[in-house]
């Protein structure tokens, strides 16, 4: 049975410059999800997809491999990460390398933890599901949520929900944006990170932070920061 991580990592970043090896408090950003995965002990393989050399050399120091470059049409703006992911099995494949189960772990995410990861291959391997991945709790009930309208005014987007008690409201997940647990074989067949029978890894909230901006990223270096400090 072969396991591997497979972390994209793509070059050519426009809002944040070479993002993805960025250094982040310290040692670049890309170096937290190789450690993780190697701390987790789970992994036969740490791949990083890339078409980047300059990211092939940082990911190498850190001990992950780059056994193949990502072509230039699954590496601009506008690819999603499914038909990466998709590529690299496929890569593997053609070298006879078969992968049972594969974690994808974001470059960005310097939250990532090996016991969430863990828990991940825990949930997908048990419940014998196509796949399992991070989500975290909304910090307040989204059925009480308001949009601004055309005319400047603000309207609930579920009305029915004015007098409802916070308490009695469902809670509601989001994706956390850090790892995605799948199946080798069911993800060839449908090449998807969220398959109807997805379990969760519940993350709490302080660590998870989306890295999208300058302003993004100055937040996640505050928060993990201080969260260093409180740890020591």
């Amino acid at each position: 049975m072969h396991t591997v991580a497979i972390i994209p990592a793509r070059g050519g970043s426009k809002r944040i410059l070479k993002k993805n090896i960025k250094a982040f408090a310290g040692k670049p950003i890309i170096a937290y999800s190789i450690e993780a995965a190697k701390e987790s002990r789970l992994f036969d393989r740490i791949i990083v997809s890339t078409d980047s050399q300059e990211i092939v050399s940082v990911a190498s120091h850190y001990g992950a491999e780059a056994p193949f470059i990502r072509p230039k049409e699954l590496a601009d703006d506008l690819t999603p990460t499914a038909p990466v992911l998709h590529h690299a099995l496929v890569s593997l494949l053609q070298t006879g390398y078969e992968v049972d189960y594969f974690c994808c772990i974001y470059a960005t995410a310097p939250f990532v933890k090996a016991k969430y990861i863990r828990e991940g291959y825990d949930r997908i391997r048990t419940n014998r599901v196509s796949s399992a991945f991070s989500v975290t709790s909304f910090g307040f009930p989204i059925f009480r949520a308001l949009k601004i309208r055309e005319d400047g005014r603000l309207e609930m987007f579920w009305p029915a929900h004015e007098l409802t008690r916070s308490q009695d409201l469902p809670k509601a997940y989001h994706d956390a944006g850090q790892f995605y647990w799948l199946e080798g074989k069911r993800f060839m067949d449908h090449p998807r990170l969220y398959s109807p029978d997805a379990f969760p890894v519940i993350l709490p909230r302080h660590l998870v932070q989306d890295i999208d901006t300058p302003e993004d990223w100055e937040r996640a270096e505050i928060m993990f920061k201080s969260l260093s400090i409180v740890r020591s």
